[in-house]
């Protein structure tokens, strides 16, 4: 079951997150059948989300996270709303590469380093709140961090991490967030600086056994964390048919009819859980007609 615990320093300067997504990287690879590097690239931008979900205040919002480089994976995007449920979607599942340099899966070359990752909020307003970086390296994390920095000034440091086994189910999961508060005070600074430059990779500590509340603690070392919050993120998708004939509906009258009279029908899938909703072409009808109203 994956989990996410925030934490605080006992001042208040300093607040830190960290998640064990291990049960939704798997969930991305059996809806997707993503290769090892996908999985990987997949499951960080949702371990991403996951996280910037649970820092939302309203009970409907919801982030949206995207990727849009020149990477053979072609576009990533995750959303997630304010309980870290999450569901992702990659444009090409299937991509094979040599491990980088440093012998990992290559999540850069697979994403792509010339690009930019947007996040998109929808916080029930008029219009939905958007903010967009270059992307400084295409592991995701670093970019993730590129975004706080440029969109929302806010010092952030964040890790991603996903192992996967050779049979290319999932192994481990997870990630932290760290963030400086506005009045911060140096000597918080200086020892949050050292425990960052002394953790371990998010992925690897999952691995370990530890869980979310020891990471937290971890990166807190030294400035006296009280844990805020536990959450029980997941895989979930919210589509229904509800939503899925609104998007026949804006197909328009000219390709509703083309269905109507060519194909005698159709069937959608949902691009986030694979699920298939049927319409007859007498549904087809009414959906046009209705449409026409």
């Amino acid at each position: 079951m994956a989990r996410l615990t925030r934490a605080i320093s006992a001042d208040g300067s300093v607040m830190a997150m960290a998640i064990d997504s291990t049960d939704i990287a798997a969930r991305i690879e059996e809806i997707h059948h993503t290769s090892a590097v996908v999985t990987a690239a997949l499951g960080r931008l949702a371990t991403a989300a996951s996280m910037m979900g649970v820092m939302l205040k309203g009970e409907g919002d919801s982030v949206t996270v995207r990727v849009d480089a020149d990477g053979p994976a072609g576009v990533l995007i995750a959303v997630a709303d304010s309980q870290g449920f999450v569901k992702a979607y990659v444009e090409n599942p299937v991509v094979e590469l040599p491990l980088n340099a440093r012998g990992k899966l290559d999540v850069a070359g697979a994403v792509g380093r010339n690009g930019y990752l947007r996040v998109i909020k929808d916080l029930g307003l008029k219009e939905p709140y958007s903010g967009q970086v270059p992307l400084v390296s295409g592991e995701l994390a670093e970019d993730v961090t590129q975004y706080y920095a440029v969109s929302e000034q806010t010092p952030t440091v964040c890790g991603l991490g996903v192992l996967v086994n050779p049979d290319l189910t999932v192994r481990a999961a997870g990630g932290f967030l760290v963030q400086l508060l506005p009045f911060a005070d140096d000597a918080a600074i200086d020892q949050l600086e050292r425990n960052v430059k002394a953790i371990p990779p998010a992925s690897a500590m999952i691995d370990q056994g530890m869980q979310p509340a020891e990471i937290c603690e971890k990166l807190l070392e030294g400035l006296s964390p009280q844990i805020l919050d536990d959450y029980l993120p997941a895989y979930r998708c919210d589509c229904s048919r509800e939503r899925v004939e609104r998007a026949v509906i804006s197909l328009g009258k000219a390709q509703l009819d083309q269905l109507i009279e060519e194909d005698h029908g159709a069937e959608l899938s949902c691009h986030f859980c694979g699920k298939r909703y049927a319409f007859s072409e007498q549904e087809l009808r009414q959906i046009r007609d209705a449409a026409a109203r």
